[in-house]
């Protein structure tokens, strides 16, 4: 590991807004912000451009950027410390594991913005069934999801899903930056949406609702329409 990485991992321990595999949270968020204002995650935060760009938008709502990258976290950390962002934090930890740290209900909205697509590995897709599943457990009823991607096998992907599970699809945006009058928080960038990794030119965007059950069952009708793309 580089002197850098040692030396943003040390820092980060001592920063009041970062909590790392932090015990007893659950249910306990409104006491670390010191109010009961609605929660939302940035999943995969990377540097948290997200976490404090919605933190600046909306003083009466908590951010919490999740990540496993403490190196990443750091920058989004100082950043919030620096302006004074109280209604920011992040949380380090795997996010298969979030429902150690998130109750029933006590969380409102989740953004994903540019995850690792796993081109090769369905199951690890974020919004796989398998993490819908996982975040129903701490998400209030209907609660929305945001995907923003450069990843159109990710876009495509998350479309099927919302389309069989039937979940409510609120807004789907092919190529976000072209259409009229997008929201400011759609207008947020990420460092890695700068590297255009997927080289697609464009940005995807889905919104949608966790509204429904979703059957495991239909987990192998998810994985037959999509073996034709060579993930599983």
């Amino acid at each position: 590991m580089g002197h850098k990485k040692l030396v943003r991992f040390e820092a980060i321990r001592n920063f009041e807004n970062v909590l790392e595999y932090p015990e007893g949270m659950q249910g306990e968020w409104k006491k670390h912000f010191g109010n009961a204002n609605e929660i939302t995650l940035e999943l995969a935060c990377g540097k948290g451009e997200y976490a404090v760009g919605l933190g600046r938008m909306h003083a009466h709502r908590n951010l919490i950027g999740v990540d496993i990258k403490g190196n990443r976290i750091w920058r989004g950390a100082i950043t919030a410390l620096d302006e004074g962002l109280t209604n920011v934090a992040f949380l380090r930890t795997e996010i298969d594991k979030l429902t150690n740290y998130f109750a029933a209900e006590e969380v409102s909205e989740i953004w994903i913005t540019f995850p690792d697509p796993q081109l090769r590995k369905a199951k690890k897709r974020l919004t796989h069934p398998k993490f819908l599943r996982l975040y129903q457990q701490f998400l209030k009823p209907n609660a929305i999801i945001h995907l923003k991607t450069d990843s159109p096998d990710l876009y495509q992907f998350t479309k099927t899903v919302i389309n069989l599970f039937n979940l409510t699809l609120l807004e789907d945006f092919a190529d976000a930056y072209h259409q009229p009058g997008i929201s400011d928080e759609l207008q947020i960038k990420t460092y890695y949406e700068s590297l255009d990794i997927a080289k697609s030119n464009r940005v995807h965007y889905l919104k949608f609702q966790l509204d429904k059950p979703l059957p495991i069952e239909k987990d192998e009708e998810l994985k037959q329409l999509i073996d034709g793309n060579g993930t599983d």
